[in-house]
């Protein structure tokens, strides 16, 4: 190193010095002064200038100077290196306590996120609990259909318009055939035009003489023959002669012979109530239809 150079050189000329001075001395001492020496005349001395210049001692003086500035310089040097340089185990330190804060806040945030979820879970449960009770207490409302649902009769019914009809294989008397029909839901039928006529006569197997009661009676009074429903008759199809009331003959029927030239509009016959006939029931299929029949 420079320093180290710098070191040996002023030490070089530190000892050159020592030595430069002794002999000046040795010179310049008075050989004859010493302890019990004898007194004598002193001859001249003769003085040997010091050398001119600025001097060894004033060199030395420089030397060391810039040896302590030196060391001074290295001293600083080697203490900043070492006080700014972080020790190994404060790094160590340092690091966990920031992880530990890092753990602490993650720690922290996942409780508040789950108090928040428990708070949400329970206002969601609180609103699922108010929405069945006003579900429970309301009233149901009435939807009205937005198309007319189409009419579908029972087995072995026919439908006409909005009814369906019933041809039956077992014969009763006409008090029996209303309360059968009436047993099923709807009543013997009603016919009050041509068209619902001819649909029903169609339907009806042709025989001998096959007869079929109806809703049709005068039993309460002669010649004002009434539904069942309680409406009088207007017009109807009868045959001609009919009705008659030959012997004591209350209830309506409709025949089917094989003779071809029948027709479904002269069809209606009177006859006693206690003859045993098949019969014809009705049933109203439609909207605002109803099943009950008066007695």
């Amino acid at each position: 190193m420079s320093t180290t150079g710098s070191s040996l050189a002023c030490e070089g000329m530190y000892s050159k010095l020592i030595d430069e001075e002794g002999a000046y001395d040795d010179l310049n001492r008075r050989p004859d002064v010493g302890l019990g020496a004898p007194a004598h005349p002193v001859s001249p001395v003769i003085r040997i200038p010091r050398p001119s210049g600025p001097g060894p001692y004033r060199l030395a003086t420089i030397c060391l100077a810039t040896l302590c500035a030196v060391l001074l310089i290295s001293i600083i040097a080697v203490t900043a290196h070492y006080k700014n340089k972080p020790q190994s185990g404060g790094e160590a330190t340092s690091e966990k306590q920031t992880q530990d804060g890092d753990v602490s806040a993650l720690t922290a945030a996942i409780n508040k996120l789950q108090q928040e979820k428990s708070q949400l879970q329970k206002e969601k449960d609180d609103l699922l609990a108010k929405l069945a009770a006003k579900m429970t207490t309301k009233a149901p409302e009435v939807i009205k259909p937005t198309t007319k649902a189409p009419v579908v009769c029972p087995v072995d019914w026919h439908l006409f318009n909005n009814s369906c009809y019933f041809i039956s294989r077992t014969t009763r008397d006409w008090p029996e055939s209303k309360s059968y029909c009436e047993s099923q839901g709807g009543h013997l039928a009603i016919i009050h035009t041509a068209e619902e006529q001819t649909f029903v006569w169609d339907l009806l197997p042709r025989g001998h003489w096959n007869a079929f009661w109806f809703g049709i009676s005068d039993e309460h009074t002669e010649d004002q023959w009434k539904w069942v429903d309680g409406t009088p008759l207007v017009g109807g199809f009868w045959e001609d002669g009919e009705p008659n009331n030959h012997i004591n003959e209350d209830c309506g029927y409709i025949i089917k012979t094989d003779v071809l030239t029948r027709v479904a509009t002269k069809s209606w016959y009177d006859a006693p109530c206690t003859m045993y006939w098949r019969f014809i029931c009705e049933k109203e299929m439609g909207a605002g239809a109803s099943t009950a029949i008066p007695h």
